[in-house]
Parts: C-alpha cells; sequence; structure tokens
C-alpha cells in the first residue's frame, strides 16, 4: 500500500470516528433531561438513592434531588418551581396549599420515633411523660426515672411533615413548647447523639447507635407494629406533582412506585411500601382496617 492510500485511509477512519461521536454526543444531549424533587428530609435518602438509581440505568437523566421540609416541597410545587414536592403529608393538610391542584402518589410509609442522648438513661414514656416531656412540665429526666440532666429539646423547623406527624399521634395534637429547631433530619439526630439530656424525634431510617430511640407505652417502634397501627406515629410518603406528571417526572415516579424499587430499596433504607401497610389513614388522621374500619 502507498503512503498516500495510507493517508487517506487514516483520514476516512478519523472521520468516521468523529461521525459516530458526533451522533453520540447529538443522542445523549438529546435524551438529556433533568428534574428537581424538594421537600421532606424523611423521604429524601429514598428520593436520592431512586434518583441515583434511575439515572445509572437511564442514560442522560438526571434527578436533583433537595430538602427544606414538607411545607418547603408543598409550596414550590404549587408554585410550579419544581417537578416533585416530597412531603410526609397530605397536601390538604398544610395550610396555605391548594390541594385539589395537586396529584398525589405515595411511595412509600414512614415510622418516626422519639430519640434521646443515650446519657438520659430511659428508654421508655408513657404518652402522658412524652407530652410532659414537649410541653415544659418534666424538666429533669430524674422525674421519669431517668438521670439527673436538664431535658432539651430539639424540635424539626414549623411546617416540618415529620413535626405535624410527631406533635398529632406523638403528643396527641399537643404543641411543643418554644424550643431549638432544625431543618434537617440528620443535623437532629447529630444534635442529639452530641449533647446529654437531649431528646427530639425523627424517621426510624435515621436511627443508628449514635441516640437511643424510646419505646411509648412499652410499644417498640417497629416496623410491623406500624403495619397495624400499634405504633401510631407513622405518615405516608407521598410524591407531588402540579397537575398530571409527564415525561422524565412520570416516569421517574412509575419506577419509584415499581414493585422491583419497591421490595427493594424502599424496605433497605428503613421505609415500608404502602402494600405493607394493614391498615389506611386518610387526610383527617383516621384509620381503617384494610378489608373493614378500625
Amino acid at each position: 500500500m502507498s503512503k498516500k492510500r495510507w493517508v487517506q485511509g487514516l483520514i476516512l477512519v478519523v472521520l468516521l470516528g468523529l461521525g459516530v461521536f458526533a451522533y453520540q454526543t447529538r443522542q445523549v444531549s438529546h435524551a438529556g433531561e433533568s428534574i428537581t424533587a424538594v421537600g421532606s428530609t424523611a423521604l429524601q435518602p429514598l428520593v436520592e438513592a431512586a434518583g441515583e438509581q434511575y439515572t445509572g440505568e437511564h442514560l442522560g437523566t438526571f434527578v436533583n434531588v433537595q430538602g427544606g421540609g414538607t411545607g418547603t416541597g408543598l409550596s414550590q410545587i404549587q408554585e410550579g418551581a419544581v417537578q416533585i414536592g416530597n412531603s410526609d403529608l397530605f397536601a390538604a393538610e398544610q395550610k396555605g396549599i391548594r390541594s385539589t391542584e395537586l396529584v398525589d402518589h405515595r411511595v412509600a410509609v414512614v415510622g418516626i420515633t422519639p430519640i434521646v442522648n443515650k446519657k438520659v438513661g430511659v428508654k421508655n414514656l408513657s404518652t402522658k411523660q412524652l407530652i410532659g416531656v414537649f410541653t415544659g412540665k418534666i424538666t429533669n429526666w430524674q422525674q421519669v426515672g431517668g438521670a439527673n440532666l436538664p431535658v432539651v429539646l430539639i424540635n424539626r423547623a414549623q411546617g416540618s411533615g415529620t413535626r405535624a406527624t410527631f406533635e398529632q399521634f406523638g403528643l396527641n395534637q399537643s404543641r411543643s413548647k418554644t424550643a431549638q429547631e432544625q431543618d434537617s433530619s440528620g443535623m437532629v439526630r447529630s444534635i442529639v447523639a452530641t449533647t446529654p439530656g437531649a431528646i427530639s424525634y425523627v424517621a426510624f431510617s435515621y436511627v443508628d447507635k449514635t441516640v437511643q430511640e424510646l419505646d411509648l407505652n412499652h410499644v417498640a417502634p417497629t416496623e410491623v407494629n406500624v403495619t397495624t397501627n400499634k405504633w401510631r406515629i407513622w405518615s405516608y410518603e407521598h410524591l407531588y406533582t402540579k397537575g398530571q406528571p409527564t415525561g422524565l417526572t412520570k416516569n421517574f415516579i412509575a419506577y419509584v412506585q415499581s414493585p422491583a424499587v419497591q421490595k427493594t430499596l424502599v424496605r433497605q433504607l428503613g421505609y415500608l411500601s404502602p402494600d405493607q401497610m394493614q391498615v389506611e389513614r386518610n387526610a383527617q388522621g383516621h384509620v381503617k382496617q384494610l378489608g373493614g374500619t378500625n
């Protein structure tokens, strides 16, 4: 082969390679879509993990997940600022939200438990005692059989779905007294873990060995007890959209609701799948036994 033909052949190979690269780039660019989901920090670990898994399986897509709390998620989806609003509450429960404009997609159930610093020395409280702690009637852990430590309350911020659920079903609708507030479940856990006398509440998925979860009325905060409503502090996890979802938003929500994700990722991360529940709860807090009434 002459040097001239060899050079021509090399040029042809390079041009063909560039053509394939350009075609692939156009394909990825054409497929490139992104959506943003904002809101509940209790739901955030699931949406983040599902988003990473989904985008890993669908080249050119991106799911951006942010916290901020349920109130933020619902207000931003109502305004159309994001594609998905993550919520621990039914939209109808949140003041200022026009729930009829939003579409609910339930993706999980989350249990919520009180947690205390390990130096507190208490592992069980009655509902009356828990209310006393959060309303300021009980100010030292000695009053409930614990260590001689002042009670340090850590609350989630106003607008938090976790806080609303805890106050409704853990405190029997009593309001917690004014105390330090945090936007993030992870930050709440960190502060409780490092502050002697501290108490707060988090989703089951945030409980680790750094804190002590509390039984209530000698009922343990377990998934089995949530499924029967024996443990009453739980809520559905919702992905809200403004109107019916389309495109990547529709596909991603369907992915999170799919049996493959519900039976693996949802349960691995400490949530329950809605189909595990033996009861159902509505926006008014009324519970019915599936197949009957409770």
